[in-house]
């Protein structure tokens, strides 16, 4: 890839850094997009002469590089970087580009993971309507799931406009919520919850926490408070993500039906970046699945994917045996906002 093309794509993901609350990433991005030398190190030379789509719908170098950094500061390796100037800050990465080549070298080689928790406050209300709908409990299945953090979000306490729900949980989300508040089912239990990624972080794994944690921005205290906290809360319950194709998972998933509960299929800016070869044996059998539904074994779908619009990703949910499908609201990538439009019955 021409080095053109990876530092368009340090820049880009600047820009996406400022808009989602991160100045420093974003000045950290647009020093290495100007700085950058391959002849300086084999790290740079590495990022520089990457030899797939480098930018953030794609392999992501800029976070891989920003993660290895936070990395290092996590594990103590170097010293924190947020405070630095420009100067001072540059003189850091190359210390470090040198000083801890072997190990970014293999980091780079894994895509970021961020499991971003705040999802869930987008996620939880389609599942109220799910469950309302349905009258049925739920069985939960999340496609690339990372460490499960999004697969355990009735373990966490909300506040969704006026509506308040759980209790006891040191994760507690409050995105800023338009629309109306959504309505708590009389009934919302989980019955079973499992989930697949190709590569899963295991929340009881202490270099597994570290990778998570270091894909998150350095300068954002409150996420990493709160993936903690919800790392936590998944090892306490021994959650596990299984280690699996999503799509040979899916099959397994789906091969057989659930009588006396609701199967929900989910995922969360995951299934965009799926191959289309995937996503259309993917849909398949998700369709084929549904003409199986029946009133006593529902099937739901609820994602939240980017779908090319400027303002966030798209909240949509379809239920089986009817089949209907709507677009249930819109939310920020990293859960800050939702609009919420809910099912137009």
């Amino acid at each position: 890839m021409p080095e053109a093309i990876v530092r368009e794509a340090f820049q880009t993901q600047a820009q996406a850094c400022d808009a989602l609350g991160s100045p420093f990433t974003a000045r950290l991005c647009r020093l290495l997009a100007e700085k950058l030398d391959s002849a300086q190190s084999a790290v740079a030379h590495t990022i520089l002469t990457w030899p797939g789509p480098p930018g953030p719908s794609d392999d992501s170098v800029p976070l891989r590089t920003a993660g290895c950094l936070h990395a290092l500061v996590r594990s103590n390796r170097i010293s924190p970087l947020t405070e630095l100037n420009d100067t001072d800050l540059w003189t850091a990465c190359q210390q470090a580009f040198q000083e801890h080549k072997a190990f970014i070298l293999e980091r780079l080689k894994f895509p970021p993971q961020t499991n971003e928790v705040r999802r869930s406050a987008a996620l939880l209300p389609g599942l109220f309507i799910v469950a309302e709908r349905t009258g049925r409990p739920l069985i939960l299945s999340e496609v690339g799931a990372s460490a499960g953090l999004n697969l355990q979000l009735d373990r966490y306490r909300y506040r969704l406009g006026e509506t308040e729900w759980g209790t006891g949980s040191p994760v507690f989300l409050s995105p800023e919520w338009r629309g109306e508040a959504p309505a708590i089912p009389l009934s919302f239990t989980v019955l079973e919850r499992a989930g697949c990624d190709l590569n899963p972080l295991n929340p009881s794994n202490p270099d597994d926490r570290l990778r998570q944690l270091s894909y998150i921005w350095a300068d954002q205290a409150d996420r990493l408070e709160r993936t903690q906290n919800a790392l936590t809360i998944a090892a306490d319950n021994h959650l596990q993500v299984e280690k699996a194709d999503a799509i040979d998972w899916l099959a397994g998933r789906l091969e057989t039906s659930k009588p006396g509960a609701t199967h929900v299929i989910f995922h969360s800016v995951a299934w965009q970046y799926f191959p289309d070869s995937l996503k259309q044996k993917g849909e398949a059998l998700i369709t084929e699945a549904g003409s199986r539904a029946t009133p006593d074994a529902p099937l739901a779908r609820l994602q939240m994917e980017g779908d090319g619009q400027p303002r966030g990703a798209a909240l949509t949910l379809q239920i089986w045996p009817t089949g209907e499908k709507q677009e249930i609201g819109r939310a920020d990538f990293h859960g800050r906002w939702v609009d919420w439009k809910g099912w137009v019955r």
